[in-house]
């Protein structure tokens, strides 16, 4: 995490403005709309919703449009551009602390692109409005929830009895934990919801994937939909009426399940029903990877080993997804990586009284210290910065960020991980290669990528819990001999590096059909399932 002072203004202020292109397509939906007489942009930054509302014409039939906004270099521009327009009122304020004295006030449309600012970016008052908004609608208040939430809670509060709003949001609407709470509000709030995603990313410079979230109230429920765009460019000719809604579940959950359609739902309701499949958290305990607080510092070479005499002090490590070439990570794997020269062992400095430290290991220490390894904010929260807490050794890891899919890998040398990676400890009882072998097959790797989260880049995150959650079939009742044999072959497929692929085929005959009855034409309509989400995810790589 950086800290505040070295994050630039723009990052501090979540400033990324609108393309105008953008700004005009969200204001063309609405205006042939004309019983939307009231407007406003609640973050207008340098103006490109006001712009946009002005090219397309429907400043004219305004009775009048509302801009707030926090920098008073922005409004004292504004003012100067639009001194002509009695209809256009521009304030100089923070947005919470004017819906704070103003929320009785309603408009017929709010649109624009609210700032995304981390809470611990946040004024302490900011905060505390903040907090208020959220908590009023019944919803959680904590350290992980951005700005542009409070926004989206505040503005639909604001919105008349037919009201309409249009943001540009992060992605992240879809998918994250800190999200939950408001993507139940808005599924209780609004009749109609419709998400425009773009395969491209809108704000390159920052790597953030955004969506176009368009809510309407009314007393007719619709539901959800999503329209997937290639670019900006197809703004253009785009028919928003081109999908139809899905019925909104008022429940938490993550919306990503929106991206397959009604008959693809059908079939994950029935899979999720099914008593042949278990959670993955049922199996296990699944915990996050060891926090180093400075993986680059604790992770070290053969080479760092010998030169400060560190062999009595570190373990076997895998420490990120190119040291995982196999299904079964053994001795000779971990060896493998200690010749090619990678960082694949782990500090574990012992909890003895720092004078019986070998100088050799001092020696280390004050290197970090010279360098400022013990300044992050994990080290510097310690008693002895070099100790690292919670060190345990798995059954298995299960890889945090991934490409085309996350390994599964048995742990077979007492090696240990970072939190690139999370750690895996079977329950009594369990045999681990039957859960590592259920694991590999199409409908687990379809609800692996409804679980995680993708972002720009590509990049498909999971993070325990949602491990946990992960459906895999029982195979309780196949001999462990089969087990083994089968896992074997997927452990050549993942070390030859052959298409993943292959090894779902296998294991979808072998296991899921011959073995446990599962239905052929299940396997295919999964293996479609995650196809379908995976491609989606690597357009953004």
């Amino acid at each position: 995490m950086k800290l505040k002072e070295n994050n630039s203004a723009q990052k501090l202020r979540g400033a990324y403005y609108t393309p105008l292109p953008l700004a005009e397509m969200m204001v063309k939906l609405f205006s042939s709309d004309e019983s939307i007489k009231t407007v406003l942009e609640p973050s207008c930054g340098d103006g490109v919703f006001i712009d946009a509302l002005d090219d397309m014409k429907m400043l004219e039939q305004l009775n009048d449009a509302t801009a707030i906004e926090i920098e008073q270099d922005e409004v004292e521009k504004l003012k100067h551009r639009f001194a002509n327009s009695k209809k256009i009122e521009i304030i100089n304020r923070d947005f919470f602390d004017y819906y704070e004295n103003t929320y009785e006030k309603k408009f017929d449309l709010i649109l624009g692109n609210p700032p995304y600012i981390r809470y611990q970016y946040l004024e302490e008052n900011q905060r505390i409005l903040m907090s208020e908004i959220l908590v009023s609608q019944g919803m959680k208040s904590n350290r992980l929830v951005n700005t542009w939430v409070g926004f989206m809670v505040a503005c639909v509060n604001l919105l008349s009895d037919n009201g309409k709003i249009a943001f540009v949001i992060p992605a992240e609407i879809l998918q994250v934990a800190y999200a939950e709470d408001l993507r139940l509000f808005l599924a209780n709030h609004l009749s109609k919801i419709t998400l425009i995603t773009f395969e491209e990313l809108v704000f390159p410079d920052i790597e953030q994937e955004i969506v176009v979230f368009i809510g309407e109230k009314g007393t007719e429920e619709k539901g959800i939909r999503i329209i997937e765009l290639n670019n900006l460019d197809d703004l253009n000719d785009f028919d928003i009426d081109t999908n139809g809604f899905q019925k909104l579940q008022h429940v938490h959950e993550k919306w990503t399940k929106y991206f397959t359609n009604n008959k693809e739902n059908e079939l994950i309701s029935k899979i999720r029903k099914d008593n042949r499949f278990q959670m993955l958290s049922d199996t296990a305990l699944i915990n996050v990877g060891i926090t180093t607080g400075n993986n680059k510092y604790f992770s070290v070479n053969d080479k760092t080993v010998r030169q400060y005499e560190l062999e009595k002090v570190v373990r076997p490590l895998i420490g990120r997804s190119a040291h995982a070439h196999s299904v079964y990570f053994n001795e000779e794997d971990w060896k493998e990586n200690v010749n090619a020269g990678k960082a694949a062992y782990l500090i574990d400095f012992p909890e003895v009284e720092y004078e019986k430290y070998p100088d050799k290991h001092k020696e280390y220490i004050h290197l970090g210290e010279a360098n400022g390894e013990n300044e992050g904010y994990k080290c510097s929260i310690r008693d002895r910065w070099y100790r690292i807490p919670s060190v345990w050794v798995p059954d298995a890891f299960f890889l945090r960020r991934n490409n085309l899919y996350p390994k599964f890998v048995l742990n077979c040398c007492n090696a240990v991980s970072t939190d690139t990676m999370h750690r895996i400890k079977f329950n009594d009882g369990v045999e681990p290669e039957r859960i590592l072998l259920s694991y590999y097959n199409s409908i687990s790797f379809a609800f692996t990528e409804l679980c995680g989260r993708s972002y720009g880049g590509g990049v498909l995150e999971i993070l325990p819990r949602e491990v946990g959650n992960i459906l895999v079939p029982k195979l309780d009742d196949i001999p462990i001999e089969i087990v083994r044999q089968v896992l074997r072959e997927v452990d050549r497929i993942v070390r030859e590096d052959e298409p993943i692929e292959n090894a779902l085929d296998i294991v979808d005959k072998e296991i899921l059909i011959n073995s446990i009855g599962i239905e052929e034409a299940l396997c295919k309509d999964a293996r479609t399932i995650w196809k379908k989400l995976q491609k989606r995810r690597l357009k953004r790589s």
